[in-house]
């Protein structure tokens, strides 16, 4: 029987927030300079008629969501216009329910059906398709200010309503166990799988990116002179960090290892305890990850015994890409990422050896609930990873970790890239743009939805791109 909460889209607009960054963050093979956040407000309705707005906002990464030859102003106008699309789709869908019903039925429904419209008329066109990792990534947005507007209209924390007394379905409706675990989501809810009392702070993991100055021999003289950190070891210092991630080529393995030498060995100086590598899906061979491995663990061991886990080596289509990785996990924690679309390509790289889920709000905070709560059923370690989120980004990004349970905190590098851009946000909720003592602090985080404090948070948006109702 329908619930008497349950809530359907009735409007919705999009702002474009363009935004640069301060230092250069290498994507695999290319460079960020700038990105373009697109900040979704969703208004929608109870069945008695009660009326709220909920908000979402990512950054449209291009060089994340669809590496390619092709353009970066190519890519991004592509997906500008596909969110444009989506206001228009989401003012219209007529699904009703609570936030995971509606955004389930959303992605498998109009967003599928968009998706494969826009690709048949670019191969038209011949031109390149658009992968379906960028479809989520501009979905996720508005998909986030579902779940917020479902939590303002009952004025309640959106977290608070993962359960049966608000959700129509259990997760059997959603999720179907590996042929060879005995599992089964029958009775089991998203809130089952999350922390029951969330910490407020969090371990920090900070970026080291393939542009980044790792030693002063680095520098070009061109880092920008802001008052921030340059220098890893300045960051270390100056913000208390423990964890650090270290993007490595995948095609380059002297390069990786000498890089993980000169990080590691300013790790163990500066007092950190923890790293993780990303190699951004370069890999097309365990071997390659296996020699790294295999030689740290014999000439740099503390630097070996310190790496947490391994993030992505190998191309994110799994499908196409099936690649036993066994051997790898055999050694650290394999992590899925950019793989990790939806909790059926988790179920495929189980099979496939990998051993552990990075989490992301930016493929919808939907599809993170329901690949966290299929992960865990699995035995699967989490983390949750950043896209360096600034500005309302950051919040369901952090509060995603803090209530998931994570191998080790939540990895956050918005304010080394564009520390600036969040200063509204950051007036209200200093504790999530700054981090202090390796932490980010959520205490601020409090009210309806997300928690956001919209209404304190002086920000200038800018002229609506599209709304529709």
């Amino acid at each position: 029987m329908p619930l008497p909460t349950d809530i359907r889209p009735r409007a919705c607009s999009m702002y474009l927030l363009p935004i640069k960054t301060r230092m250069p963050l290498k994507f695999g093979p290319e460079v960020t300079t700038e990105v373009t956040c697109a900040r979704i407000s969703l208004t929608v309705e109870t069945r008695d008629g009660k009326i709220a707005t909920g908000w979402g906002e990512t950054p449209l990464s291009v060089q994340w969501v669809w590496p390619s030859s092709l353009s970066y102003a190519l890519r991004h106008d592509a997906l500008v216009e596909f969110c444009r699309g989506l206001v228009k789709a989401w003012a219209e869908f007529r699904e009703t329910g609570h936030p995971m019903e509606v955004g389930s039925a959303f992605v498998a429904g109009p967003l599928t059906q968009l998706w494969n419209e826009v690709n048949v008329y670019r191969v038209s066109m011949n031109q390149e398709p658009m992968p379906w990792l960028a479809a989520l990534v501009c979905c996720s947005a508005f998909d986030l200010a579902l779940h917020d507007a479902y939590g303002m209209v009952h004025e309640v924390g959106t977290y608070e309503t993962y359960n049966r007394h608000w959700m129509n379905r259990d997760l059997a409706s959603y999720l179907a166990p590996a042929a060879d675990a005995k599992v089964s989501f029958e009775g089991l809810y998203p809130a089952d799988f999350l922390v029951p009392s969330p910490p407020s702070k969090l371990p920090a993991w900070h970026l080291v990116g393939g542009k980044d100055p790792v030693l002063p021999i680095e520098l070009t003289g061109t880092e920008p002179n802001d008052g921030y950190p340059v220098l890893l070891e300045e960051w270390i210092r100056t913000d208390g960090l423990n964890c650090l991630k270290i993007k490595l080529r995948g095609d380059d393995p002297a390069w990786d290892y000498d890089r993980l030498l000169s990080v590691g060995n300013l790790a163990i100086e500066m007092g950190c305890d923890w790293l993780t590598t990303d190699f951004n899906c370069t890999v097309q061979d365990p071997a390659y990850v296996n020699a790294i491995l295999d030689r740290l663990i014999v000439e740099h061991p503390r630097i070996y015994g310190m790496i947490l886990y391994v993030e992505q080596p190998f191309p994110y289509d799994l499908e196409s890409h099936p690649i036993d990785v066994r051997s790898v996990a055999a050694r650290k924690p394999l992590f899925m990422d950019e793989s990790a679309h939806d909790w059926h390509l988790i179920r495929l790289g189980r099979s496939l050896g990998w051993t552990g889920v990075a989490l992301k709000t930016c493929k919808t905070q939907t599809g993170a609930l329901l690949s966290l709560a299929w992960a865990k059923a699995h035995g699967m370690t989490l983390m949750v990873q950043d896209l360096s989120n600034p500005m309302l980004a950051q919040i369901p990004h952090c509060l995603l970790a803090a209530h998931a349970g994570t191998i080790m905190g939540v990895e956050t590098n918005g304010m080394q890239f564009y520390p600036e851009v969040s200063g509204p946000e950051a007036a209200v909720h200093p504790g999530l743009y700054r981090r202090r003592d390796g932490r980010v602090d959520l205490s601020t985080v409090e009210g309806p939805g997300f928690g956001y404090r919209l209404a304190e948070i002086a920000r200038e948006l800018p002229p609506v791109n599209l709304s529709w109702e």
